[in-house]
């Protein structure tokens, strides 16, 4: 007979679909194999965006950060979604109809146990993809982070050696749908390593 995966409450589900942590782990909440990570995934897949608002994880009388979250959520903004569930706001966020307005729409909407809930059963791609769709640009540093663009420096600490290291990260961004790259080379940088780009 087929073992029963059964989940105390939505802290504890959402625990059970976390991928593997050694933290997880060591708090002994981790699912307690890859069956009952999926089959917590799966629960939470099926579960309604009203039922995670109405039960928040962390009590807002006994947490002022949850209780400031709740006091700033916007219900009007929230009602056209809240009978969906967590697979099907998945599916809302990768559709090629969604754009940047309406999920600017929602955004006073999601509170964070929903985005937590929805990221655990996104892939990183889906993540990309997602996340790509509104534009957040920051001038703190420099205008160049704009949407599709990864940016390196190249220190005094890169060493000739580390070279590689920093090609390897540059390779990875790019695979996870960076487009640009702009790589800053700084004065303090060794001459050699400069060479061996």
């Amino acid at each position: 007979m087929p073992e029963q995966l059964s989940f105390s409450d939505l802290r504890d589900l959402f625990a059970k679909a976390n991928e593997e942590k050694s933290g997880g782990r060591l708090a002994g909440i981790a699912a307690g194999s890859e069956r009952e990570r999926i089959a917590a995934k799966r629960k939470l897949a099926d579960l309604v965006l009203d039922e995670i608002v109405r039960q928040p994880l962390i009590d807002p009388d006994d947490d002022d950060a949850s209780k400031l979250i709740l006091e700033s959520f916007d219900r009007e903004a929230f009602m056209p979604i809240k009978s969906s569930t967590i697979g099907e706001f998945r599916a809302f966020l990768l559709d090629d109809a969604t754009g940047e307005a309406e999920l600017k729409g929602i955004q006073r909407a999601i509170i964070p146990e929903i985005a937590a809930a929805v990221t655990k059963i996104m892939s990183n791609k889906d993540l990309v993809l997602a996340a790509a769709k509104i534009r957040n640009v920051s001038g703190i540093f420099h205008p160049i982070r704009m949407p599709v663009q990864s940016n390196h420096a190249i220190s005094e600490t890169h060493t000739p050696h580390r070279i590689g290291e920093v090609c390897r990260l540059s390779f990875q961004a790019k695979s996870s749908g960076a487009g640009l790259s702009a790589w800053e080379i700084s004065p303090a940088t060794r001459p050699k390593c400069s060479g061996r780009l």
